[in-house]
């Protein structure tokens, strides 16, 4: 667990996933869905934090593939991450003190951005807004709207992918059951940016936008991992995963 000071009078706390015995060859800074928290503390001297989101449980896959997770929390000044944050430059001053921090911890390492759900919002904004002091950007789950205009949830409707001026990735379960992250959409995109279609996995223990679903790609963990840490280490990966 680190903390740092990232914009006046705000603290910003991150989890960095140790490779163990495996060399990192980049990092990955992961924003999980939802209201963006979690929960990262020390009790007792013991880190605890939440570990039900697809990316917080996918970690250890990142790691051992050569990927240093970098799990980011909400910063102090927010209890959930609300859309103007997401939007907004606070939150690029927040990961950029986190990238300077972990660039001097591990020099020379490309740096990633990682989003699902809801933390897709964050990862496409800042990757436009950062350009090239990120390597690239991850998307999965993708926030793309719902057809349902009365049911309408924060998303990318709209965002302009091209704006994004390093690598962009795509990772959608053909299976998603949630109706802001549809899987015709991932389709769509497709047709212009590398797309990984994820099916299989475990039955649902959650809801259709809940982390233990196909949403969060539940029972394919660490194969969605592997082939993620695959594409920006530029080594073959598989664009579907059965």
């Amino acid at each position: 667990m680190v903390t740092v000071t990232s914009r006046p009078g705000v603290t910003q706390s991150f989890l960095v996933i140790d490779t163990g015995s495996v060399k990192p060859q980049a990092i990955a800074l992961l924003y999980t869905g939802g209201g963006g928290r979690i929960g990262l503390r020390r009790e007792e001297g013991e880190v605890k934090y939440r570990p039900h989101n697809f990316l917080v449980r996918a970690a250890a896959d990142f790691a051992r593939n050569g990927v240093l997770p970098v799990v980011m929390d909400a910063p102090s000044d927010q209890n959930e991450l609300t859309d103007d944050y997401r939007r907004g430059a606070a939150q690029s001053a927040d990961a950029r003190a986190v990238l300077a921090d972990i660039k001097q911890r591990f020099p020379g390492l490309p740096a990633y951005l990682v989003g699902t759900s809801r933390g897709t919002i964050s990862a496409a904004e800042l990757g436009r807004e950062l350009g090239d002091e990120v390597a690239g950007v991850v998307l999965t789950s993708t926030m793309f709207g719902s057809s349902n205009v009365r049911r309408q949830a924060p998303n990318l409707r709209g965002f302009d992918y091209g704006a994004i001026r390093s690598r962009l990735l795509f990772v959608h379960h053909r299976d998603d059951g949630c109706e802001h992250t549809p899987y015709a959409s991932a389709e769509r995109v497709a047709k212009r940016y590398t797309l990984i279609s994820v099916a299989g996995g475990k039955p649902p223990e959650s809801g259709p936008c809940e982390p233990y679903a196909a949403h969060g790609y539940l029972g394919r963990e660490a194969e969605t991992a592997t082939a993620i840490a695959a594409w920006m280490l530029g080594r073959a990966f598989p664009k579907d995963i059965e």
